[in-house]
């Protein structure tokens, strides 16, 4: 099958409350025609980021994007625009149809949009529209329509002008178990030859109807035990900002500082841990990747634990009290 989406070592980096966040670190993926891809891990992974650089939306910090064997990254102005009328179609969480648009203006608006005329627009929107089950609507506002019905607006409008690649942010997440089923129905036979589909999703449903589970999530298997105690010199660093996160660490003897990067590349210091202290806690538990950066202001000696082991050491309300701190 030919590969329609390719992504080769994506870096993307940003600002984000004066500090340098990278939700996505050298990515590689391929997704043929006639496969639906789901993206999946926990909110703040970069699922929606990485869909944002898949349509145009945002320029990724390096690495490559190629779309139907057409290079994505380098495109600016005219180039990028037309690229986006006619590679992609978004379908937003939010759904994003015009409010003082009917269904089927709102799914002949991109068809206009490209410079086609208005009963040409107008008839493609109800082919869509049926297409959806969404015919006896057409003349209806967004307004008028259930969460479950404005998801199907949305999804024939991003099949206007026939994109080789759909993009659908979170489609479940405001829809009801029935609602689910019709979009999951939808969005399956969407994924045909000479079509892909990348849903980012945390809704378990959809994984039995993908043809490939991508997850951004950091899973790492902690080495060694359920605790291991080890030695740094001074100035030795523990992780790194951005790395896949394994235990819970304790500091036996000496002090680690916590920074974190500015945009500039220049680190902060958050915090400095002793003897005692507890750090690291919210990435394993919650299987998110470091926040900031261990770096051993003295020589130091550490125990890390798993997320089981350090809940038998603290105990569920010792637990339940670090939650209150991030580090």
């Amino acid at each position: 099958m030919k590969t329609l989406l390719a992504v080769e070592s994506l870096v993307i980096e940003y600002a984000a409350a004066g500090y340098a966040v990278k939700p996505i670190d050298g990515l590689d993926l391929e997704i043929p025609g006639g496969h639906l891809a789901l993206l999946l891990g926990p909110s703040g992974c970069g699922k929606t980021t990485l869909l944002s650089a898949l349509a145009g939306l945002l320029t990724p910090t390096s690495g490559r994007i190629v779309v139907d064997g057409l290079e994505l990254t380098g495109m600016r102005g005219r180039e990028l625009a037309r690229f986006r009328q006619e590679k992609v179609g978004v379908v937003f969480q939010s759904f994003n149809l015009l409010p003082g648009l009917t269904a089927a203006e709102n799914v002949a608006m991109p068809m206009w949009t490209a410079g086609r005329g208005r009963r040409a627009g107008l008839a493609r929107a109800a082919e869509l529209l049926a297409a959806v089950d969404m015919a006896d609507r057409a003349s209806h506002r967004p307004g008028q329509l259930s969460g479950g019905q404005q998801q199907r607006v949305a999804i024939a409008r991003a099949l206007a002008l026939d994109p080789p690649v759909i993009l659908a942010d979170e489609p479940t997440a405001h829809l009801d178990h029935v609602q689910v089923e019709g979009v999951l129905r939808i969005l399956r036979s969407l994924a045909a030859p000479g079509r892909a589909v990348v849903v980012a999703t945390h809704d378990d449903r959809l994984t039995p109807v993908a043809d490939q589970l991508v997850s951004l999530a950091p899973h790492t298997q902690a080495a060694g035990g359920p605790s291991v105690t080890i030695e740094l010199p001074a100035d030795a660093v523990l992780f790194r900002e951005g790395d896949p996160s394994d235990r819970i660490w304790v500091v036996d003897q000496g002090q680690i500082a916590l920074t974190r990067q500015r945009p500039d590349g220049s680190p902060v210091e958050l915090s400095v841990v002793g003897p005692g202290d507890h750090f690291g806690e919210m990435g394993p538990l919650f299987d998110l990747r470091r926040s900031a950066t261990a770096v051993a202001r003295t020589d130091v000696v550490l125990t890390g634990h798993t997320v089981r082991a350090f809940r038998e050491v603290v105990g569920v309300e010792g637990l339940a009290q670090l939650l209150g701190r991030e580090r």
